[in-house]
């Protein structure tokens, strides 16, 4: 196996987690925080006890706040930074990189743009701050504390470029972390943004104590949006039934561990907005995927009922029992045609 030098940029949970599984397989990781102190604290103690608390790091994993020292001479570089702060991050790197070097986002949230008005992925940023580096996504079923605890799973890596895919593939894989590619960049990404709001839902009907059939119903509506929406921006909706996907979305629909769920756990609850937040005390890019999305749905022309009530529930003050009566009294509609209606791109309703 060809050692490889890689950096994850971000030191929350799955940044953490992916440093020191690329460490486990035997490569140079090094995983860079900002806080200096904090990033000497995990180095001595081999523990992000913030983020990952009993988990012991493994002996090769470097932890550091040299940015400049750990990018030298990086050929793989993972930003696991939120994605207010994402593109303020690439600029910051840029000048560091290496010609060659692969820059693989992990982030899953929309940028707008000083005014307001952008629908970005991070793909996007990438693609304009660093136009002449190959790029990648990462996207699927990973809570990162499972990763930590060695449970199995798998994920999707999406790149145009195949070497670079098959590269982060290598890095990665390993007994207990399989890692699949996708040349859909734009699906996988999106399966990743999206899926967060629908959890926030599914959040909501747990604290309700609605059942297993609601669930189900609410993970499967929104399989429906999410590939309507998809198709209308050029993205596969085929990608949805894979672990990007649906794979994603089931995870994060239905774990205590997801932070939008437990955000949407704590709506249901009657807490407001701001007591969720504080109460889940990590950033869930679901509450502002759910405003972003709506405007962006209504501007394309794409059904999408349930980010609808959802944006009603968190901005409007719409109550969880008004718009659940409103979404079941809705007119009949049939089930979804999968390739009629994702092919149609939002031209149905059906929810």
């Amino acid at each position: 196996m060809q050692t490889i030098q890689v950096v994850v940029i971000g030191g929350g949970s799955f940044g953490t987690a992916i440093a020191n599984m690329m460490a486990e397989n035997g490569h140079v990781s090094t995983l860079w925080l900002r806080d200096a102190t904090r990033a000497g604290e995990i180095q001595a103690s081999r523990e992000n006890p913030l983020y990952l608390p009993g988990m012991k790091l493994h002996e090769n994993l470097h932890v550091s706040a040299d940015l400049a020292g750990s990018l030298r001479d990086a050929a793989v570089v993972f930003i696991s930074v939120p994605s207010k702060a994402f593109r303020a991050m690439v600029q910051q790197i840029r000048p560091l990189l290496r010609p060659d070097a692969i820059v693989v986002s992990t982030a899953k949230g929309i940028e707008t743009g000083d005014d307001h008005r952008g629908f970005w992925l991070m793909s996007d940023v990438l693609k304009q701050e660093l136009p002449d580096h190959r790029i990648a996504v990462l996207s699927g079923p990973n809570l990162a504390g499972e990763i930590a605890e060695r449970q199995l799973t798998g994920t999707v890596v999406a790149s145009v470029d195949s070497a670079a895919y098959q590269c982060v593939q290598d890095l990665l894989r390993g007994p207990y972390f399989r890692v699949y590619s996708n040349s859909d960049v734009y699906g996988v990404e999106l399966g990743g943004v999206l899926k967060n709001s629908y959890a926030i839902a599914c959040g909501m009907a747990a604290a309700l104590g609605l059942g297993y059939n609601t669930i189900s119903m609410l993970i499967t509506r929104s399989l429906a949006e999410m590939g309507r929406f998809a198709a209308k921006l050029g993205a596969d909706p085929l990608t949805f039934i894979g672990l990007a996907g649906v794979g994603d979305l089931i995870v994060t629909c239905t774990s205590p561990k997801s932070r939008n769920y437990r955000i949407g756990y704590a709506l249901g609850q009657g807490k407001s907005l701001q007591q969720a937040i504080d109460e889940v005390g990590q950033v869930a890019e679901g509450i502002n995927t759910v405003h972003l999305v709506k405007l962006k749905a209504d501007e394309l022309g794409v059904y999408m009922p349930l980010v609808s009530a959802l944006n009603d529930i968190i901005f409007n003050g719409c109550s969880i029992a008004d718009a659940s009566a409103a979404l079941m009294g809705s007119d009949n509609n049939s089930d979804v045609e999968y390739r009629a209606n994702l092919l149609s791109a939002g031209s149905g309703q059906t929810t």
